[in-house]
């Protein structure tokens, strides 16, 4: 009997992997070899190293497709094409961003699986063991417990989001029961999201030394999560519980808007004081293609930069892949905002006016991304350039929670005046004029204000705006919202196929 992809990664349970290395980071530590779960969780230390495996797929960027989420979602969205070398470059990729996605699309539908219910199996193994483990206080044990279940909301955020329809499994599966999982309802889905961050926030450090433990869970970041978790559901009677959700991160004094926009997407940054969730890379492991797929650096920031570069303006250190073209439609979007020159980099007009040179590749607009472009500044000294870069993932930042609380008081009818001086602060930054605090003006902040960080195809989707918005990319109401089960998860399995996809 074949196994699939997705209860392989159960199976994986049973050992302790190695974690990726991130200087300057708890991620720094690694499990040597692997391990029997039967022999390990007998000292602290190894708690502590299954703690940083279930850590570790965060920063997958690399399995069988190319990149981070981020590059994914950018490409499916308005943003930006797929691009690349060809129309065959990463299918993938091409397919998603033409919803022409089928069961057998490869490479990135099994990876998106793949990341996140692999870190579901190891805080389920850890959440079994953490109990037991001879010489751990009792300090350590609440705030592993805390961390476990955070990471298990947010994989499972990310799957409900994704796929929809997927299975809920909350312990160590035992063999017989392998081959005999059944997919849960979203709202069960929901709801242990929710169970695990309301056990976890009040149990998880309002703050964590960042020299030291940058990209472990806060409370913040619960709360932020929960908040969003919340919204996602779109019952609108529990938009004021959303909002104040949200209202707690967004009145921390942990976290204050940067004044300078562009700061916050500096690695020299990594942490700032806009960041709440934040995945760790570092260009300090120098790693080679025959280190695959384990690598510590941001691969998707090679993937953005434009092909055949060559020229000191844009100051890329590495000629790039070509991939995520902006879109036309934000180009016209975000021309004249104050936001653009972090955010979008006009290659074509510099290489018209002699100051550079590069490849046009599939699809080329001539506008790139500029907020996780591969720069000379951010470039590693070891091992590959194309796969070291230092630049994290920001998950979660203040912006996005304040037009999130935002978003719940106006849609929950709560406090609109404070609606208003959310999305107000949100714009003053940028130095742009107060808007009234509408739905429309919220979303179109959102837009640009996140652009290309991975928010604005959830959005779409969320708010019904994806069938209209993305019709001539081929978005078809009622199947595109969510993606398609991997046909290898569906070989002797009781899983059943999305709508739309059979």
């Amino acid at each position: 009997m074949k196994r699939t992809h997705f209860l392989y990664s159960f199976l994986l349970a049973g050992v302790v992997l190695g974690g990726t290395a991130c200087k300057k980071s708890f991620l720094t530590a690694k499990p040597e070899g692997t391990t029997l779960e039967s022999d390990y969780y007998q000292t602290p230390a190894q708690a502590y190293a299954g703690m940083v495996a279930a850590y570790n797929p965060l920063g997958w960027t690399v399995v069988s497709s190319y990149s981070p989420l981020t590059v994914e979602l950018t490409l499916a969205s308005d943003e930006a094409y797929a691009g690349g070398g060809s129309s065959s470059d990463m299918t993938g990729f091409q397919q998603w961003n033409t919803y022409t996605l089928s069961s057998a699309t490869p490479n990135i539908l099994a990876d998106l699986w793949s990341r996140n219910f692999t870190g579901i199996a190891r805080v389920n193994t850890m959440l079994e063991k953490i109990g037991n483990v001879p010489g751990l206080t009792s300090d350590l044990k609440t705030r592993y417990t805390a961390e476990m279940q955070f990471l298990r909301a947010y994989y499972y955020f990310d799957l409900v989001r994704l796929f929809g329809n997927v299975p809920l499994i909350t312990h160590v599966l035992g063999q017989s029961e392998w081959f005999t999982q059944v997919q849960a309802k979203p709202a069960d889905i929901y709801a242990q999201i929710e169970k695990d961050l309301n056990a976890a926030i009040p149990n998880l450090p309002a703050t964590v030394n960042t020299a030291t433990d940058g990209g472990r869970a806060t409370k913040g970041a619960a709360q932020a999560l929960l908040g969003k978790a919340i919204i996602y559901e779109n019952n609108t009677s529990r938009m004021q519980e959303a909002a104040n959700d949200l209202k707690q991160v967004n009145t921390s004094p942990n976290y204050a808007l940067l004044a300078n926009y562009a700061s916050i997407f500096d690695p020299n940054n990594k942490f700032n004081s806009e960041s709440i969730f934040e995945i760790v890379h570092t260009s300090a492991g120098g790693k080679s293609w025959g280190n695959w797929p384990n690598f510590d650096g941001n691969v998707g920031v090679q993937m953005v930069g434009p092909r055949g570069y060559s020229g000191p303006t844009f100051e890329s250190a590495a000629a790039g892949w070509s991939f995520c073209p902006i879109t036309p439609d934000l180009v016209a979007a975000m021309k004249g905002d104050p936001r653009y020159s972090a955010t979008i980099a006009n290659i074509d007009s510099l290489a018209k006016a002699g100051k550079c040179t590069y490849t046009p590749g599939y699809m080329n607009t001539g506008y790139f991304i500029r907020k996780y472009a591969p720069l000379t500044a951010n470039q590693g000294t070891v091992g590959n350039i194309e796969l070291n870069w230092p630049n994290d993932e920001i998950e979660i930042r203040l912006a996005d929670t304040y037009l999130l609380e935002a978003e719940a008081q106006v849609r929950g009818g709560g406090d609109q005046a404070r609606a208003q001086s959310l999305l107000d602060a949100v714009r003053a930054r940028v130095g742009l004029a107060s808007v009234p605090a509408t739905l429309d003006n919220i979303y179109n902040e959102r837009r640009l204000e996140l652009a290309t960080e991975g928010h604005r195809w959830f959005d779409l989707v969320r708010t019904g705006q994806a069938p209209t918005v993305l019709a001539k990319k081929g978005f078809k109401a009622g199947t595109n919202e969510i993606l398609p089960i991997p046909l290898q998860e569906l070989n002797n399995t009781k899983l059943v196929q999305n709508p739309g996809y059979n």
